[in-house]
């Protein structure tokens, strides 16, 4: 014989299993499609490289890419700027994720030296690169991006892909995969930090050096 309670215990287990199951399959589908292959679909784990210190960072490979207006975007003509550095698609749903923090992003610290560059990895091109600006009101600069260029920046295998480039032109950050969006409004806010090339605190290491190397010579 079954008691009323034991049926209100039992129904009381089945939907916390239920809830259980559920957040287990949401953590497992939020790490699987952490990012997207540019041959297929199936995830790949994140990866945030940080290099050691700003003496270990490499300048970041210089391109020309044409926007959505077919104006030329060249990026060393942005050194100066901390830049963000997106590889995307709009097939790719981490991307699609991520797009909203980079244009708050552009909003809040555009005016303090962040520029956030897009690069559509897209085989289709502007036919479905431009809508999907329009459609998303994206208001920050989005380039079409090519294998030659993707080559430069180690493959970009995997989407997104992004890049933190600070003032002086060099890699500080890499994110492989969808990575946390207080990650990317940390490092942003660390390299905005920094002087840029020609600012006066540098110019005042730089002379500071040249006064030690006289008072060092005999």
């Amino acid at each position: 014989m079954v008691r009323p309670g034991d049926k209100l215990g039992s129904a009381m287990f089945l939907r916390m299993s239920a809830r259980v199951a559920a957040l287990g399959l949401l953590a497992t589908s939020v790490v699987w499609f952490s990012s997207c292959g540019q041959s297929s679909s199936s995830g790949q784990t994140t990866e945030t490289q940080h290099p050691p210190d700003q003496s270990n960072r490499k300048p970041a490979p210089d391109f020309t890419l044409q926007d959505a207006n077919g104006t030329n975007v060249k990026l060393s003509d942005l050194k100066g700027k901390v830049v963000l550095l997106n590889f995307w698609a709009t097939w790719c749903g981490p991307c699609q994720l991520e797009i909203p923090w980079f244009e708050q992003f552009e909003q809040d610290y555009r005016s303090k030296g962040l520029e956030v560059v897009g690069v559509s990895m897209d085989d289709d091109g502007w036919k479905v690169v431009k809508p999907y600006i329009q459609q998303h009101k994206m208001n920050y600069r989005v380039v079409l991006g090519n294998e030659s260029v993707g080559q430069l920046y180690g493959g970009v295998d995997s989407l997104p892909t992004t890049f933190l480039i600070d003032r002086q032109g060099r890699v500080a950050f890499v994110h492989v995969g969808l990575a946390p969006r207080n990650d990317y409004q940390d490092e942003i806010q660390k390299l905005l930090a920094m002087p840029g090339p020609g600012s006066n605190s540098a110019r005042n290491r730089g002379d500071s050096a040249v006064l030690l190397a006289r008072s060092a010579k005999p």
